[in-house]
């Protein structure tokens, strides 16, 4: 174990500060070697002749109402088989995360994920040589929200 690597429990509060999130439950599932945000509305436009997404989050779980509108540079198209083995092409961005006050990039698919349990699920390239798991715990981080950025947020 590298003095470098925290740990974190089998959830944990994140926040995606560069998509306005100050805070979001994650699923960190080493079974899937992807992460992915919960994300309705995709639509990708042109920017300075680069491909964007923009895109809606409910970082709240359980609450549907309330959502973030996000963007963010299309990294790319990638085709993603479930659990269930079945297989969707998603768009792919890059973007930073936040963990017990570290921060880095990772790689992240845009679905809905209304039907799932968490609005966020953080795979293991997303945490692979920086973090370590403690499946017997949850919530090694402090709830990161003082309250949600109600600022760039709406209600439907």
């Amino acid at each position: 174990m590298s003095e470098e690597q925290k740990i974190i429990g089998w959830r944990e509060w994140v926040r995606l500060p560069d998509l306005n999130i100050s805070c979001v439950k994650a699923k960190i599932d080493t079974g899937a070697r992807t992460s992915s945000l919960h994300a309705f509305d995709i639509e990708t436009f042109e920017k300075h002749g680069v491909d964007w997404v923009r895109f809606k989050v409910h970082p709240e779980q359980k609450n549907n109402d309330f959502y973030v509108i996000s963007e963010a540079q299309l990294h790319e198209y990638r085709d993603i088989k479930s659990s269930s083995g079945h297989q969707t092409r998603r768009p792919v961005i890059v973007t930073n995360v936040e963990i017990l006050g570290e921060f880095w990039p990772i790689e992240l698919t845009l679905a809905n994920r209304d039907e799932m349990g968490f609005r966020m699920l953080l795979g293991r390239e997303g945490i692979r040589g920086r973090m370590l798991v403690d499946p017997g715990k949850s919530y090694y981080s402090e709830k990161l929200r003082v309250g949600l950025e109600r600022g760039t947020s709406k209600k439907e």
